[in-house]
Parts: C-alpha cells; sequence; structure tokens
C-alpha cells in the first residue's frame, strides 16, 4: 500500500509541476474565426487586413503560450447579413474559440447582438461604429481600430483652426461609417464657429459621382468627404475631372487616399489632406519595421486595413501570454483583452479605454508624390486622442449619436 501510494503521490506532484503543458494537451489548439471581403469591390481591403493578421501569426509561428493556433478565414460579404453567415458558421461549425474582422460599420452593429448572446470574446480589427462603445457598449467586444468620429473629430479642428476653413459642404457614402464620420468632423468644427451649409448623401454603389458634384454649392471654402474601398479612387477621379482640385480644398476621413487604393491613383489625388490612426509614411522604427515585413512577403506596401490586422493579432497574443493560452476561460480572456497595452505599435502607442476602444494618436495626412509614388505625407499629429475628443464624456453620452441626421444640418441653405 505504501509503494502504490507513493507513486500515485509522485504522479500527482509530476502533473502539477506541468501545468500549461497539460492545458495544451487537453485542450489542442487555440481556435480563431476571421471574416473579411476576399471578393467584390471591398476585396482589396478585405486582403490587406487578412494578410496583416496572418502575417503576425506567422511571425510567432502560430504559437503563443506553448499552444498552437489555427485561424480560420472566411470571404464574407461586406453586408450585414451576409457576415452574421459566416459568423454563425464560424462559431456553430468550425467551434472557433474567439472571433475577429469585419469590415463595414453596419456590420458590426448587426453582428453585436450574436455575439453578446453566445459570449464570443470578440476583436474588430477594423469596424468603427461608435456606439459598440459608447452608449450601447457590446461586453464581449473588444475594438482595435477607432471609432468613425474618433477619426474625424481631430479633422474638423484642424480644417478650422490650420487650413481657415468656414463654410464648407459634406459629401459622404450613406451609411453608418459615412454618418459618424461626418458627425464628428461637423460637430467639432461647428463648435468652433464653422458652418456646413451642405450635406450630400451617396449610395454605396454609387459608379458615377459627376451629378453629385454638380450640385455642390458654389460659394463653399471647402468640402469634406467620406468614401472607402473601390469607391475613393472613383470619387477623387471625378472630383479632379469636374475642375474642383486647385480649386477648392478637399478633406476628408484617411479612407478616401488609404494606401491600399493610393497606388492605383493618379495627381488627381495630390493635396488631399485626410485624417486617419496610420499612414504607411509614418516615420518611426515600429513601422519601418512593419513595413519591411510586410514588403517582403506580400510585395506590396502596408495600408490601414494591414496595420488594423497586424495589431489585432498582436492584441490577441498578448492577451493570450497574460492567461498562459487559456482561452477557454473565457472571462479571463476578455478581461486580459481589454488591458492590453502597446507602447510600440506600428501607429504609434495604443491603450484601452474601460469601454473597449483604444486611446491613440491621430494623424493628419496630405497626399504628396516623393520619389514619383504616392504618400499620405504627415503633416500634423493629434497624441493620445479619446473617442469623445475633448469633450466631457458624461455631456457626450447623454446627447444622440451621430446618424444621419444628427448633428442636424442647422446652417444649411
Amino acid at each position: 500500500m505504501r509503494r502504490r501510494e507513493f507513486l500515485v503521490a509522485l504522479g500527482a506532484a509530476s502533473l502539477a509541476g506541468l501545468p500549461a503543458l497539460g492545458r495544451a494537451a487537453q485542450h489542442g489548439p487555440i481556435r480563431i474565426g476571421y471574416f473579411g471581403p476576399l471578393t467584390g469591390t471591398f476585396s482589396q481591403t478585405g486582403k490587406d487586413m487578412t494578410d496583416g493578421f496572418t502575417l503576425f501569426w506567422e511571425e510567432v509561428g502560430y504559437k503563443v503560450a506553448g499552444r498552437e493556433v489555427k485561424v480560420s478565414v472566411q470571404d464574407s460579404d461586406p453586408e450585414p447579413s451576409g457576415a452574421l453567415t459566416k459568423v454563425r458558421l464560424l462559431v456553430e461549425q468550425e467551434k472557433v474559440h474567439t472571433v475577429a474582422g469585419g469590415l463595414l460599420a453596419a456590420t458590426g452593429y448587426a453582428i453585436a447582438p450574436y455575439l453578446e448572446q453566445n459570449r464570443i470574446p470578440t476583436v474588430y480589427p477594423v469596424m468603427a461604429p461608435d456606439d459598440i462603445t459608447q452608449r450601447k457598449p457590446v461586453r464581449w467586444i473588444v475594438r482595435t481600430s477607432f471609432t468613425s468620429s474618433q477619426a474625424t473629430h481631430p479633422l474638423g479642428d484642424y480644417a478650422y483652426r490650420q487650413m481657415g476653413l468656414r463654410r464648407m459642404a459634406t459629401i459622404s457614402m450613406d451609411y453608418a461609417f459615412g454618418w459618424e464620420s461626418n458627425g464628428g468632423f461637423q460637430r467639432v468644427f461647428e463648435d468652433l464657429g464653422g458652418k456646413v451649409v451642405q450635406r450630400i448623401w451617396t449610395p454605396l454603389n454609387a459608379q458615377d459621382y459627376a451629378p453629385y458634384l454638380a450640385a455642390l454649392k458654389k460659394d463653399v471654402d471647402g468640402v469634406y468627404a467620406c468614401h472607402t474601398g473601390g469607391l475613393s479612387p472613383r470619387f477623387v477621379k471625378a472630383w479632379s475631372d469636374a475642375g474642383l482640385k486647385g480649386r477648392i480644398p478637399l478633406v476628408g476621413v484617411g479612407t478616401l487616399t488609404d494606401e491600399n487604393i493610393l497606388k492605383a491613383m493618379g495627381d488627381e489625388a495630390v493635396g488631399v489632406i485626410t485624417s486617419l490612426i496610420y499612414s504607411a509614411a509614418l516615420d518611426s522604427a515600429a513601422n519601418k519595421k512593419f513595413a519591411a515585413s510586410y514588403e517582403k512577403r506580400y510585395n506590396r506596401t502596408t495600408s490601414l486595413y494591414s496595420a488594423e490586422g497586424y495589431t489585432g493579432a498582436r492584441f490577441y497574443y498578448e492577451a493570450l501570454k497574460a492567461v498562459n493560452g487559456n482561452v477557454e476561460d473565457k472571462e479571463k480572456f476578455l478581461a486580459a483583452l481589454r488591458k492590453v497595452e502597446i507602447g510600440d505599435d506600428a501607429r504609434g502607442p495604443l491603450r484601452m479605454d474601460d469601454l473597449g476602444n483604444p486611446i491613440q494618436n491621430v494623424y493628419i495626412r496630405k497626399v504628396e508624390r516623393v520619389g514619383g509614388q504616392l504618400q499620405n505625407a504627415v503633416i500634423h499629429t493629434y497624441p493620445t486622442v479619446s473617442q469623445f475628443w475633448t469633450y466631457n464624456r458624461g455631456e457626450y453620452l447623454k446627447l444622440p449619436a451621430y446618424d444621419r441626421n444628427n448633428p442636424p444640418c442647422k446652417f444649411c441653405e
């Protein structure tokens, strides 16, 4: 009996000495589901965000805390219904532990109830719907990108204070990201004393922007625009063709000239001023390292979306390290995601607020031709920008969310 008791005790002690190994062997790989549009109008955007995400995991050998990581990628329709179908497939059929991805802000809102109901720890590396981390925070979602208005609050400040613009028109995509980014710009611009005297909304399937541009008021001293994906080069080309380039300053959210579509543009884009959380031209050691790695692997320059994908994967890595790979404990894993702080990201320093959104730099960029190539040269930096800008958080959240009609166009003529 004594010999048997000794052997049992010895075995128990041996297992206790190897908790991480035992857990890894018992649970198998960490399964991450990733979805994005790899075909259609937004295919280049989807490819960039996916390649940035997978690049990080390649660099760490698809391992963290002694466990293998498996990433399941699904080509997803950017529209809400198609995206929800792919999320359900990842969760219910592929049995992933966590989900990341998505592009359009409307999709971010649409899939949130399913993620909340099923308690799926989720990362939004790209999707920017404001209220996911504001008036209706979703506990199971951590956003590593930015809110739609977080990038444009500073642009409203820059347009008024630095560019001296006073009367402006806006022309934006007619959906959540367009409304919210437009709202952020308009609110700050008007709070400083400027006036938005005209608002134009364009459909996501717009093929010809000439009629919309023809309707612009002639006496504005600047125009704000929000377009993304394949719509951006179409809009900027139409702007130039209409004879507006050089006559009226054009500013916009950074997706208007993001690097993934800037390479397909010509001189029509030179001089456009945008605001965003990233530029491939950022002069930092972290960005240079990321850019070199990405360009070597994929033979193309980085973009907002590749940087966002890479950052999202890094958030996972840091959180999984903090919980010793125990992704099965959903509560601890979610808490770890919300505590990640990165000082050397390619985008600049990042730290999460208590609602699950990063406090980060926003850059004002100007398209310039350098060495024969177009780039978004950084001309001004707004450091440590909160999703609430400089407004009092409590007062901000009492106001209605930015949407198609808010802020109201009180100066529209």
